[in-house]
């Protein structure tokens, strides 16, 4: 396979401009390293320790969170850039930070908070998460007094951007990434930028979060037993899997991903049995590795195939994943949908939609004094109803899982 040149080539000063101006800083970091270390020490990446991934965080000590998945999705962005070209710290701080904006509940908890926050333009956890890395991690302000959050550079700040646009900009996706608040720190970082086309890094980050969530919670299914490599392997369990593929990660025909399932698993990295001794979690290990590198490998090929050996970076290229490994990915996600997600929890969802409903109700009802210190602030510079509740928002949002059912036992 050809090898992109030394990583970190091809940036410009452009790339490395911050909203607000810093004073100068050592030179043995590189600005994207010190964007890194940004992400990596602020309050939002630790809070991500308590927020739910699949299983609610404190069930068992084994099932991931949105930290655990944070850190490894950093780890597989950062060798598949340096394969590139890109810039590594550019790209782990970008995967570090493509979480931070998930309220409690995971995308329960984000259901019920666009609900909750309509009137203000609704809630979008990769909204939230660049408004966290702008406006409300207290870092650098400006010399107006407003804050900068963790002042990124640009081109760390748009390798966040999986959805470059605003809310109903894109058609009948419901992703967005910027709330109208914070349109002018978004135009700045899309200076440059073409269309509703996101960068290169951007594109690594993502595909690097599928890989690590697909195959992680793949990994935590079968160790908790949630599924089972007997049913992977059975024809009928296989079949519906594929159905809610095609319904809900591919655009491939049921058909197409039952043959590409039996090519899965006719990999001979895939366990005979898992008993849970020593051997049968190397081998868990094993596949989990195999994994990742199945899908890593064949995009970096496909990406340097069609680009040649130049260091890629920003626009110059597009990320190519070949069709296969996309349903491969798309059909992992199914599996643990299927197993996991799609079990009898109704309940469970029902009461986590209600906690944060009512904590948006009683927040706003006893503001600003049921506000944190650094929210009040926002709170009492509010021109209007929708910028209020904003904050109230920004506040709920913050929460872990535990936090908010404490919230909910003090305000409810």
């Amino acid at each position: 396979m050809p090898m992109a040149g030394n990583p970190g080539d091809g940036y410009r000063d452009h790339d490395r401009q911050r909203w607000a101006a810093e004073p100068p800083k050592r030179r043995s970091r590189s600005d994207f390293a010190r964007d890194r270390a940004r992400v990596l020490h602020s309050f939002a990446l630790r809070r991500l320790a308590a927020k739910t991934q699949v299983a609610q965080p404190g069930v068992s000590d084994f099932p991931r969170t949105r930290l655990t998945h944070s850190l490894e999705c950093a780890q597989i962005g950062r060798e598949l850039s340096g394969t590139l070209g890109c810039d590594p710290d550019l790209v782990e701080a970008a995967c570090l930070a493509h979480d931070l904006g998930h309220p409690p509940f995971g995308h329960n908890g984000e259901a019920a908070l666009d609900r909750a926050a309509r009137p203000c333009g609704g809630f979008e956890s990769n909204a939230q998460s660049l408004r966290l890395l702008t406006r409300l991690e207290g870092k650098v302000f400006t010399p107006e007094g407003r804050s900068a959050g963790l002042n990124l550079t640009r081109a760390t700040l748009d390798a966040t951007l999986k959805y470059p646009w605003r809310r109903g900009e894109a058609g009948e996706t419901a992703k967005f990434n910027v709330y109208a608040e914070d349109s002018d720190v978004f135009a700045w970082i899309r200076q440059g930028a073409v269309g509703r086309r996101t960068c290169l890094e951007a594109q690594v980050m993502d595909w690097a979060d599928d890989v690590a969530y697909s195959v992680h919670d793949l990994e935590d299914g079968l160790y908790t037993g949630q599924l089972s490599l007997a049913a992977l392997h059975s024809p009928a369990e296989r079949s519906e899997v594929c159905r809610t593929a095609a319904a809900h990660y591919s655009d491939a025909e049921p058909a197409e991903l039952e043959e590409v399932f039996a090519r899965l698993m006719a990999q001979e990295c895939w366990p005979r049995s898992l008993s849970g001794d020593l051997p049968s979690l190397a081998a868990l290990k094993n596949l989990t590795s195999e994994l990742i590198g199945r899908f890593c490998r064949a995009a970096e090929r496909a990406t340097l195939e069609k680009y040649g050996s130049a260091p890629l970076t920003r626009y110059a290229a597009e990320l190519v994943v070949p069709r296969e490994q996309r349903m491969e990915c798309a059909l992992l996600k199914a599996v643990t949908a299927h197993y996991v997600f799609l079990v009898d929890e109704e309940d469970r969802y029902a009461r986590e939609r209600q906690v944060v409903t009512e904590l948006v109700e009683a927040v706003a009802a006893g503001a600003p004094a049921t506000l944190e210190p650094q929210f009040q602030a926002d709170y009492a510079a509010a021109q209007d109803d929708a910028a209020a509740l904003r904050v109230v928002i920004d506040q709920v949002a913050s929460l872990t899982d535990l936090s908010a059912l404490s919230w909910h036992a003090r305000l409810c």
